[in-house]
């Protein structure tokens, strides 16, 4: 007998007793379980246990909360493979989203329903975005309780996230850089923006940058690490995909200005007593030790306030991608720059810039293409009146 049921004292449920196996002395292990509700609830409860058992995928049941396979999950699996930056990010959504609303419950317990339910709650302070990731971190750590038996299967996959509003992108024109650059001429930060717009380089890339990155000879800068600030330290690391260790080609003008900005660097470290080395960090403080991101997001907020602009640091890649889509650079080349790995994020994310190059694509179409030649009736088809009367509608 694989499992039974029988009822409890009245308005106490129904027990159900399943057979999971023997011990060594051959007794069999029992696993009880109280329903509460009508008889037909605990028939289905013993249905689903002898289903799983069945596949292969029971679990024996466990206290656990989620709580404690959360931080299991995190020090696992997350520490071993996943970088400082994501593990970073993942105990954040642990700490103040996840074991907030659903740390408390039993493992065993924790229903698709319930999860819901707090998404809704969730949503009511944060952003559908936001809480979609806080439903990828949840679901990727009960993915890893279904692998380590603690759970029978996932219940986030049957809970239906909240979809993510469109984000709205702001890029500036040639002519609204140009302004943003006369406003952040005298800025100790105005290296770092000019270099931003002019390669499309990510803000913790160009904080990276050596000089032995920087091919000014060849006009190419090569994305070889990037910088992550976090918990207090700093640290270099290479960067996270294939597709985003890239070589970008430099303009002429942004080559020149870099070569006469190393010119000033170097009378500075002479003046420090240092020599300047290839190791050395293109952007950096005074005494060369890297600059805090967050320190030049907030100077770049104020440059642009100042200059009368609404974008954010970020947003100087999007600009450059703008302007070399509008230019007519082929997609493929700006995806490379940018590190995408397909030439479609680029496609699906710059979209609002197609409309124009669709345009100019149909102009040079027209110069090709002869023109069209209209013909009456009689020149067309001679002086046949049966084909011309053929050829009316009824």
């Amino acid at each position: 007998m694989k499992g039974n049921i029988r009822q409890r004292k009245e308005n106490q449920g129904w027990q159900l007793t399943v057979y999971t196996g023997r011990k060594p002395d051959g007794r069999p292990i029992r696993h009880y379980e109280t329903v509460r509700g009508s008889e037909a609830d605990a028939q289905r409860r013993l249905r689903e246990l002898l289903t799983s058992m069945d596949k292969g995928v029971y679990a024996p049941p466990t206290r656990y909360t989620v709580k404690e396979i959360l931080y299991q999950w995190l020090e696992g699996y997350c520490k071993t493979n996943c970088s400082m930056q994501t593990c970073d990010g993942y105990e954040f959504i642990v700490r103040h989203h996840l074991v907030p609303l659903l740390g408390h419950l039993l493992l065993k317990d924790l229903q698709p329903r319930t999860i819901q339910s707090r998404y809704s709650t969730l949503c009511e302070t944060l952003s559908n975005r936001s809480v979609l990731h806080v439903h990828r971190v949840l679901s990727q750590a009960l993915k890893w309780a279904v692998r380590q038996n603690y759970i029978g299967r996932n219940p986030c996959e049957l809970v239906d996230p909240p979809s993510p509003r469109g984000r709205s992108m702001c890029t500036l024109s040639a002519f609204e850089v140009s302004i943003l650059l006369k406003y952040a001429q005298e800025d100790c930060y105005y290296p770092i923006i000019y270099t931003a717009v002019s390669t499309g380089l990510r803000r913790n890339e160009l904080l990276a940058l050596r000089w032995r990155d920087v091919d000014l000879d060849m006009c190419s800068i090569s994305v070889a690490q990037t910088l992550y600030k976090g918990r207090g330290r700093v640290e270099f690391k290479e960067p996270k995909t294939k597709y985003s260790r890239r070589r970008v080609a430099m303009t002429p003008k942004l080559a020149l200005y870099l070569r006469e900005y190393r010119v000033e660097r170097e009378s500075l470290y002479r003046h420090l007593g240092v020599p300047l080395t290839l190791d050395d960090l293109v952007f950096s403080n005074i005494d060369g030790k890297p600059i805090d991101p967050s320190t030049l997001t907030h100077s770049c907020a104020k440059i642009v306030k100042r200059a009368g602009l609404i974008c954010r640091f970020h947003d100087l890649r999007h600009t450059y991608a703008s302007l070399m889509l509008a230019a007519g650079v082929h997609p493929k080349i700006v995806s490379e720059a940018l590190g995408h790995s397909t030439v479609a994020i680029t496609l699906d994310i710059y979209s609002h810039v197609t409309p124009g190059l669709q345009e100019a694509a149909a102009k040079q179409l027209d110069s090709v293409l002869p023109v069209g030649v209209t013909k009456r009736y009689g020149e067309r088809y001679g002086d046949n009146d049966r084909e011309i009367q053929l050829c009316k509608r009824p």
